[in-house]
């Protein structure tokens, strides 16, 4: 998956706002959309991330690789 790379959940939360701000999220205090996109937490590779979606290298550049390594089946 193409995506942005985070080592720590600040990073991340602050990344988040980045995009947030750049497309004027939230639109007013009562607005129900507050972020254009959410970070999510890899725990077996240890890092945060965000997936890439349309226009979103104008806020983080170009998207690079983001391998998860999924859980195994118990």
């Amino acid at each position: 998956m193409q995506g942005y790379k985070f080592n720590t959940e600040e990073e991340a939360v602050a990344a988040r706002k980045a995009a947030a701000d750049y497309k004027g999220l939230p639109v007013n205090p009562v607005s129900t959309t507050i972020y254009w996109v959410d970070y999510n937490y890899s725990d077996l590779d240890g890092y945060y991330y965000i997936r890439y979606i349309d226009g979103l290298e104008a806020v983080f550049g170009d998207p690079t690789d983001v391998t998860i390594t999924p859980h195994e089946e118990i």
